[in-house]
């Protein structure tokens, strides 16, 4: 289940980035947590099952568009689905108000849950 990022997860939400290689040095990775926690255009969800296994971060562009910027899941628990399933609750979300697009960085993951 995906659920809205809320301050009390910041910790497990800095783990769970901090395996996407541009999110290792720590002080990048602490300003990635500020933004989705001030800046109205960026959104961290967290899957959930019984516990949390994973982080899908998008932000709204300026053209109206969801960019899906980080996706990561906990090494123990990937090539389980579960990066497929973050994506469509995101297009769940998302997709009746704004077309879904990836990031470089998610652009390869992304085609492959379209597959």
């Amino acid at each position: 289940m995906l659920i809205r990022y809320k301050k009390t997860f910041e910790k497990i939400a800095m783990g769970l980035l901090s395996f996407m290689p541009e999110e290792r040095e720590v002080k990048k990775l602490q300003q990635t947590i500020k933004d989705y926690e001030t800046n109205d255009n960026w959104h961290l969800h967290l899957w959930k099952e019984e516990d949390i296994l994973g982080a899908i971060g998008v932000r709204v562009t300026e053209d109206d568009k969801i960019l899906v910027q980080h996706i990561s899941v906990n090494p123990s628990h990937r090539n389980m689905g579960i990066g497929k399933k973050m994506v469509q609750e995101i297009k769940v979300l998302y997709s009746d108000h704004y077309d879904i697009i990836a990031s470089e960085l998610t652009q390869n993951f992304l085609a492959k849950c379209d597959n």
